[in-house]
């Protein structure tokens, strides 16, 4: 058995080396996508006589499922055809499969033999890599491998291989449970993967794992910290992200693997001192290795050094052809570089490689939003947003192309959601109040410039509601839909710094707040704005003048309807009274109120004025 395996990886593998290097001379993408491995249909026949006698072990059966696997995914299968595994009839003959198991010419399906394989040998994470990728790539089967798992379901490789699902899935929050589980240790089954684990003696194990490991059998595992770091990248809490990063930097100084995403946090955090710092000691520790070459890129990138920043991109694809981030920062660092063909030339190899990267395909969206090729860019961004459905960026994205296409109602229902899935970074919110102000939708207007400034009073540091502490949306939700510590909207007004859009945003406020008779908050908005230095604090000024002259006059207005009934006393009295002096000293009790009433012109003015704002 062993020796079936080693010949079948050997095989295998020199028939991937020869694929690699038939892609390397062809210059054509689709010309790339055709080359496949030869020896595939060889080995699938050869191993399949031993697969139906039940000759074959847990690492037979692994190779003979990642050759079906390849076969499958080859643009030519060259007459393979697979059963399904309802559709197949076992007839278990003395541990064997039966010489009538399948059907001449026919094939078990990849992810039933990578099933056998690891109920005989769990610890084969190999196997548990090429099952993912097939639940990833065809969700159809994840009931038939949940249930064909539920004997091991309560071992913690199955719950590995769930970590790694749900984060391939951008299933982050699922992810981090389950993580949290492993690590912290919890007698409490986590619901996403303890399906049928009791039926098959699970939960004793993990029983048996609790008690000799109460703190988590997985406490200090630097895998598992560094998938629950990516976690929170992917959720775009960079602070908690670098936490662990951080926490696994000290812990394991010589460690290389994941910190490429730790770079990338610390580049869109802009420290370059950090991010210095760790370029070095990655080259310190392994110089040949494609994290290296990504971290080393970042920090030329950072720097505006995009030229050089590509060579190191470069670097790492010549060690690893197939590593995603290296394709995908490469085709950023062209769209600095306005190499808008190279840009999507990189980008469309990223997603060859992995279809689920929405960054890839967000990437191309915005090189051919560059082209002015709106149609082309609105189909990438929504294939990104189909991967990322709760991410506000994809939809404002898809809301910006919209709108050059003239397509308004499709641009304002993007917007919207966008606004639902917490646009932390106010985007949507400002669109949306530009389009409403400009459709004479007063009241959803005035909403989202309020909500404008409500997330970037959070963004600034204000306030506990959870937004500065993160752009990623459950950080937002917190902030924007009412928490326990929102602000009042005096606070906001106050408080928030302002720049160009914060000035639109006030003036338009401080006329709404005026025509609704709210005088007080219309005076702070125009407060505001006379500290910002543009047109928008000359038209401040001009409508606080009006709004305090309101103020006055409505207060004049109530203290005279207040009291009128002394004032007409008082007259009559200064009509039986001769002596100016005696009238001087009862004009206070006349009260201020006749005085105040009087404009600048020296008339009467009349409450009705305020009727009707």
């Amino acid at each position: 058995a062993l020796g079936t395996y080693l010949r079948a990886y050997s095989l295998y593998m020199a028939g991937e080396k020869r694929r690699e290097e038939e892609m390397v001379e062809l210059r054509d993408p689709l010309d790339r996508g055709t080359s496949r491995n030869a020896v595939l249909p060889q080995l699938a026949s050869e191993l399949y006589i031993p697969y139906v006698e039940g000759a074959l072990d847990a690492f037979g059966l692994y190779i003979y499922g990642v050759v079906l696997k390849a076969l499958r995914s080859s643009s030519s299968p060259a007459g393979l055809t697979t059963r399904s595994p309802t559709s197949v009839m076992r007839h278990d003959d003395g541990g064997g499969r039966g010489s009538d198991a399948f059907p001449p010419g026919g094939h078990p399906s990849a992810h039933t033999v990578l099933i056998e394989s690891v109920l005989l040998y769990p610890y084969n994470w190999s196997a548990w890599l090429d099952l993912s990728g097939l639940c990833i790539d065809d969700p159809a089967i994840h009931p038939d491998v949940e249930d064909r798992l539920r004997p091991i379901s309560g071992h913690w490789m199955y719950h590995f291989f769930c970590v790694h699902v749900f984060l391939e899935n951008q299933a982050n929050e699922n992810a981090v449970s389950v993580i949290e589980r492993l690590v912290n240790g919890n007698s409490a089954r986590d619901p996403f993967v303890a399906g049928g684990a009791a039926a098959a003696g699970g939960a004793s194990g993990d029983a048996e794992i609790q008690q000799q490991h109460p703190d988590g059998m997985f406490g200090r595992s630097p895998y598992l910290q560094s998938q629950l770091a990516v976690a929170q990248y992917n959720l775009r809490d960079f602070d908690e992200a670098e936490a662990h990063f951080v926490a696994l930097s000290e812990r394991y100084p010589d460690r290389l693997d994941q910190m490429d995403v730790y770079s990338n946090i610390l580049y869109v955090k802009e420290d370059r001192v950090t991010l210095s710092a760790l370029a070095h000691r990655a080259v310190r520790v392994d110089k040949y290795r494609p994290e290296t070459c990504c971290i080393v890129g970042n920090y030329y990138s950072l720097r505006g050094r995009h030229e050089r920043a590509v060579t190191y991109f470069q670097r790492a694809l010549k060690l690893d052809p197939a590593y995603l981030s290296a394709w995908t920062l490469m085709g950023h660092e062209y769209v600095e570089m306005k190499n808008t063909p190279a840009a999507v030339e990189a980008y469309r190899r990223a997603v060859d490689i992995n279809p689920r990267d929405y960054r890839a395909w967000y990437g191309l969206g915005q090189t051919y939003e560059i082209l002015d090729m709106l149609l082309y860019a609105l189909f990438y961004f929504r294939r990104a947003a189909t991967l990322r459905p709760y991410d506000a960026r994809m939809w404002c994205a898809m809301g910006g192309c919209y709108l050059g296409l003239g397509r308004r109602a499709d641009a304002i229902r993007s917007y919207e959601r966008a606004v639902s899935n917490h646009d932390s970074e106010g985007i949507a919110t400002r669109k949306l109040a530009e389009l409403y102000k400009e459709d004479d939708d007063v009241e959803g207007a005035a909403r989202c410039y309020l909500r404008h400034l409500e997330l970037r009073f959070q963004a600034q540091g204000g306030g506990s509601g959870g937004i500065g502490g993160g752009d990623g949306q459950e950080g937002s939700a917190a902030g924007v839909d009412g928490g326990d510590s929102m602000p009042s909207i005096d606070t906001v007004i106050n408080l928030v710094e302002v720049n160009a859009a914060e000035a639109e945003a006030l003036l338009y406020l401080a006329y709404y707040h005026r025509d609704n008779g709210e005088f007080e908050t219309a005076a702070a908005c125009c407060s505001r704005l006379l500290e910002y230095p543009g047109q928008e604090k000359e038209e401040g000024k001009a409508l606080l003048r009006e709004i305090r002259s309101r103020m006055d006059k409505r207060k004049a207005a109530a203290a005279a309807s207040s009291g009128g009934g002394m004032t007409l006393r008082s007259r009559s009295r200064s009509r039986s009274r001769s002596t100016s002096s005696s009238a001087r000293k009862r004009n206070p009790r006349r009260g201020g109120g006749m005085d105040d009433s009087m404009d600048d012109e020296g008339g009467p003015d009349s409450s009705f004025d305020f009727a009707s704002p």
